[in-house]
């Protein structure tokens, strides 16, 4: 449940608390508070007296007793937004009773936003009042209750007292759709669901896309489409997670690696900045090249041209100061009226670096330590596979008749797509 404390007034600082790796229960790591328009931390001494302590994040956090700034034009680390609420969750804080009262409906502080968002969030963070005692914000609820309670903030309805509580399960997730946290059993999972706007099939979309992508062999979350209420709801299974209960992994977003500002350079990021950030600090470089290679050429495939850096993600393991690549996640296609189109993050420098176009990744291949022959094989091998095997992906996610027309030959295999590009089986 949301503290109570945090209703009386806004708070003026926040405690961060994090799992260390392998551990199940969280310990406190430093507090934030506000320096004018900024947010600074400042590790506890508690913290850096563990001899298990790491660096929340290189080079944002390095442990010491100074207080920390952000970067500019950053006004709090990116490690630390990491798991902060993002549009959706925003909206479900805001459902709060009595919040708007103290704030103000359209000026809830940073700080409330952190502490009135429940505590499954993404990574390894979470945020207290107390720098001594944990309070866990886990509500829970059968699916079908977290179904209407999303349905009607989505529709902006108001909620009940009841719903308003259980809909806190999902104001900790980034992104913009309806989504919640639970668990099944010992999996933790994230259910995302339809909204009102939409104008296609987005979950069971994005459901095909992401069993497309493990068939072509890319590391993918598992998902699954199940009906709840006569609903479509995807399942997606967390990769920050582990199957022993109360374990988390310390996890950053693209964006941070990179170093950007999500409000004032996210635009900047670029594919090509982040195959040099794999080369310099990723475990395995060769192999997680080709594996971002092989996640552009698909997004291509499939139409997903909302591939910000929001939506790639690393493990960081603090001790060795390296990062692993996550596995894929929020792979959906999205609609398009015509052909040309651009991806959000740009392939290679230079102009035409955006273009949704296969050839255009041939183009990149040596940024990705690939031949030419090598990032041919990867592309015709995966064209191979969804059209041989969409059928079949289509059936597991139950996608209509309707909407596999509707998305054949548009969002996904768009022929703009292969424009300039020569697949072997054709």
């Amino acid at each position: 449940m949301p503290s109570e404390q945090a209703a009386a007034r806004p708070p003026d600082r926040v405690y961060v608390w994090v799992w260390l790796p392998g551990a199940t229960e969280p310990v406190v790591a430093g507090v934030l508070s506000r320096v004018g328009t900024i947010i600074v931390f400042r590790y506890a001494q508690s913290y850096q007296a563990l001899d298990k302590a790491v660096p929340l994040y290189l080079p944002e956090l390095p442990l010491g007793d100074a207080v920390i700034l952000p970067e500019p034009p950053r006004t709090l680390a990116g490690c630390i937004h990491d798991g902060t609420p993002d549009s959706w969750g925003m909206r479900v804080v805001l459902e709060r009773p009595g919040l708007s009262e103290i704030e103000g409906v359209d000026e809830l502080s940073p700080f409330t936003y952190m502490v009135e968002s429940a505590s499954d969030r993404f990574g390894a963070l979470d945020f207290q009042l107390s720098p001594t005692e944990y309070v866990p914000r886990l509500p829970s609820a059968p699916l079908e209750e977290l179904l209407s309670a999303v349905e009607r903030v989505d529709a902006g309805e108001p909620l009940s007292p009841e719903l308003a509580s259980a809909i806190i399960a999902g104001s900790s997730l980034g992104g913009a759709r309806p989504k919640v946290s639970l668990r099944s059993g010992d999996r933790s999972l994230i259910a995302k669901f339809s909204s009102r706007t939409d104008q296609y099939a987005v979950v069971k979309a994005e459901g095909v896309a992401m069993n497309l992508a493990r068939r072509v062999g890319l590391d993918a979350a598992p998902t699954s489409v199940e009906e709840c209420a006569g609903k479509d709801v995807l399942l997606v299974e967390r990769f920050d997670r582990t199957p022993l209960d109360g374990e988390r992994k310390m996890t950053v977003s693209a964006l941070t690696v990179l170093g950007l500002d999500l409000a004032s350079e996210g635009h900047y990021a670029t594919y090509h900045d982040l195959a040099d950030a794999i080369r310099q600090r990723f475990t395995k470089a060769d192999a997680t090249l080709r594996e971002l290679f092989e996640r552009m050429v698909f997004n291509i495939c499939i139409g997903n041209t909302d591939d910000h850096a929001r939506n790639h993600a690393a493990f960081w393991d603090g001790g060795a100061e390296e990062l692993s690549l996550t596995p894929a996640y929020d792979i959906c296609p999205q609609m398009r009226s015509g052909g040309e189109a651009s991806q959000a993050m740009a392939i290679r420098p230079g102009g035409g670096g955006k273009l949704s176009n296969l050839a255009n990744c041939l183009a990149a291949a040596p940024i990705y330590h690939l031949t030419a022959n090598e990032a041919r094989a990867l592309i015709d091998a995966q064209l191979h596979v969804i059209r041989t095997r969409w059928d079949a992906a289509c059936e597991e996610t139950r996608l209509t008749a309707a909407d596999r027309r509707r998305m054949w030959g548009t969002m996904v295999l768009n022929p703009y797509c292969l424009e300039g590009y020569d697949p072997v089986d054709d």
